[in-house]
């Protein structure tokens, strides 16, 4: 390259050179000089001005204008990147296309919006679960076509970890599962699911739990009771028929429980149970219910030790809130060995309020902590004979948080103990109770 310049400069000056001696020959080589300049200048201007064309409508020709010297380098430089920014953008937009194309056949729904909401592209399935029109709704914010105040609460929280579900506005009879991803700037990514069916079989099996719950009460109800009639009068049975009907009594009064947890579970999943959102005093309810628990002990002579703060007001469904608290200070009480001790411990932070249920038990191996929640779940099947619990009481204890906007931490480790910490946000912590009327 340096090599040409300089070439190109010898050609300018041999010629401004030769313009200065036919001025000389002539006796006025200042005016050759002149003549030369004014000429080169010329032919410099004329070649910017097609330079200034072609680059106008570089498109609509293939071919660079033609030159000599350094303005035919400089087209056929240009012409040659003009060419591979051609080649480039069609590369590109083939994988665009072929990414659009890919994401067309997707049964999902993708659409992408900027960081405020507007929307900028998405696929046709989001036109089928969603009702986007493409002739209308570029560019309008997505919040304005999905009016859900729980979809617009999901988008501006930045907090996507978990799925938002509701139905789509479009065909109701759809329920979607949205998922937000955060790209670029700030931009996002989301991608609608049509899980209507899923949430069908969920439904259909929580009805049929709750169904057969009901009609299974009636006739348990009755069969126990005849069962505690024979119990009661067991001395007037013969003595190979007493041990039967005991463990007859014993099985009854634990399906009884079970079927009374299903039918909790029931309604606080489907939400039959209706939230009564009322101020509880959670001392009064922690001291029965470690009451409560002091008889389930018996003579197994745990230890109790409860500290609840000042802030001791939560505002929540009580009888839920209740069943939740129970299943976490019996559950200590049964996998924890005679004599151990049971630490409750209700306190508030400046992030709301936490009721720890802490036990010196056999503990639990933190493999299966996270699938403690399950139904009918258990760490240890093998101690299922000896607690008779059914395996709902954590289920129930989840459910409850849920309704009431907190969640479950689980700590524990093989013979060190376990410890459930129930924690509430500080919306849900009261000042006072209500004041009753005289």
């Amino acid at each position: 390259m340096q090599h040409n310049w300089s070439k190109y400069l010898r050609w300018i000056i041999t010629l401004l050179i030769a313009c200065t001696a036919v001025g000389l020959f002539f006796g006025e080589p200042l005016y050759g000089l002149t003549a030369g300049l004014l000429a080169y200048l010329w032919w410099t201007l004329a070649q910017a001005k097609r330079l200034y064309h072609w680059l106008g409508n570089p498109s609509g020709s293939d071919e660079a204008p033609q030159s000599v010297g350094l303005w035919g380098d400089i087209f056929d430089g240009l012409h040659r990147l003009h060419q591979n920014h051609l080649r480039t953008q069609d590369k590109l937009r083939a994988q665009i296309n072929r990414v659009q194309e890919s994401t067309n056949a997707m049964r999902d729904g993708v659409i992408m919006t900027d960081s405020r909401g507007a929307m900028e592209w998405w696929n046709g399935s989001a036109e089928h679960l969603l009702g986007f029109r493409r002739s209308s709704d570029r560019g309008q914010f997505i919040h304005n076509l999905i009016r859900n105040p729980a979809f617009k609460a999901y988008f501006d929280s930045r907090d996507y970890r978990e799925p938002l579900e509701l139905n789509s506005p479009a065909k109701p009879h759809i329920h979607l599962q949205i998922q937000i991803s955060l790209f670029g700037d700030d931009d996002r990514l989301i991608v609608a699911k049509d899980v209507t069916r899923l949430y069908q079989l969920e439904q259909m099996r929580r009805d049929f739990v709750g169904n057969v719950s009901h009609e299974m009460r009636t006739p348990l109800t009755v069969i126990s009771g005849y069962l505690e009639t024979l119990v009661d009068n067991a001395d007037d049975l013969p003595p190979k028929w007493r041990r039967a009907i005991n463990t007859m009594a014993q099985q009854s009064s634990r399906m009884e429980a079970l079927i009374t947890d299903l039918i909790l579970l029931s309604r606080i999943e489907t939400g039959e149970q209706t939230i009564n959102d009322a101020v509880t005093d959670l001392q009064a309810m922690i001291q029965q219910i470690c009451h409560d628990a002091k008889a389930l002990s018996g003579e197994q002579g745990h230890e109790f030790n409860v500290s609840i703060g000042d802030r001791h007001l939560l505002r929540g469904d009580e009888s839920q809130l209740r069943s939740a608290f129970s299943n976490l200070i019996f559950n200590a009480v049964k996998y924890t060995p005679a004599g151990g001790l049971i630490t409750i411990i209700w306190k508030t932070d400046r992030d709301g309020g936490h009721l720890s249920v802490k036990d010196t038990g056999i503990g639990i191996d933190p493999v299966h902590i996270p699938r403690l929640t399950e139904r009918f779940y258990r760490a240890d099947p093998s101690r299922h004979k000896e607690t008779g619990g059914t395996g709902l009481g954590l289920a129930i204890v989840k459910h409850v948080l849920l309704n009431h906007d907190g969640n479950l931490e689980i700590r524990s480790r093989i013979g060190d103990g376990s410890e459930f910490i129930c924690h509430f946000p500080r919306e849900r912590l009261a000042e006072r109770l209500p004041e009753t009327a005289s």
